[in-house]
């Protein structure tokens, strides 16, 4: 059973927590539901969350269909392909992130026009 309901324009998709980054995840999770318009950069959207934590295992490379907290930005991120900063077609963030969760299935993404209304919340 997935740990999240993910909604990005209407479309629900299903992810599981990861422990990369366990202090970054905790304050995520007592911060849900979470919601915002995103900003679409290549293929990863992004929005603001009102949770400020530092950088905890992070990585600017980052597996497709991660779901991910960027330090820098306050914002949380949701990666399928390649974006601007990739060196091929893997995702890759403007600057480290920390991986919280993955989604289970990416391609649902793939038809996105711009930026999105994207929340999180338990299933």
């Amino acid at each position: 059973m997935a740990d999240l309901r993910v909604t990005v324009d209407g479309i629900d998709l299903e992810a599981s927590w990861s422990h990369d980054a366990p202090e970054t995840r905790a304050a995520l999770e007592e911060a849900l539901p979470l919601g915002g318009d995103a900003t679409r950069w290549g293929d990863e959207l992004y929005f603001s969350v009102p949770v400020d934590v530092e950088s905890e295992n992070a990585s600017a490379e980052v597996p497709e269909g991660a779901i991910a907290y960027w330090p820098a930005g306050n914002a949380l991120c949701l990666f399928w392909g390649p974006t601007p900063a990739s060196r091929g077609d893997e995702p890759r963030a403007a600057s480290p992130v920390n991986v919280v969760a993955r989604l289970e299935d990416v391609a649902p993404l793939a038809g996105l026009e711009g930026g999105a209304r994207v929340s999180l919340e338990r299933p």
